[in-house]
C-alpha cells in the first residue's frame, strides 16, 4: 500500500463507511465525479480550503487500486 493512500479513511460512523479524505466528510466519490466533470485541480482545491494536492493524488491512485482486478464473463451459450 502507497503511503499516500493513507489519507484516504474508512470509517463506519461517516458517509455511511464510505471512503473520505483524512477523516472529513468528504468522499473520494465525491472528488472523482468532480473531476470527471471537468473541474480543474486548482478549482478543486479552491473550493474545499482544507483539501492539499495529495489528497487529489491519493484520491486517483484509490481508484485505480479499486478497478484493478480480472473482470469474469461468463459464455454466452
Amino acid at each position: 500500500m502507497s503511503a499516500i493512500l493513507s489519507r484516504i479513511t474508512i470509517e463506519p460512523d461517516k458517509c455511511g463507511g464510505r471512503p473520505c479524505i483524512r477523516g472529513y466528510r468528504l468522499r473520494v466519490k465525491d472528488v472523482l465525479e468532480l473531476l470527471a466533470q471537468g473541474a480543474s485541480w486548482d478549482e478543486i482545491l479552491a473550493d474545499y480550503p482544507f483539501l492539499e494536492p495529495d489528497d487529489l493524488r491519493a484520491c486517483l491512485e484509490f481508484a485505480a487500486a479499486q478497478n484493478d482486478h480480472v473482470f469474469l464473463q461468463a459464455k454466452a451459450s
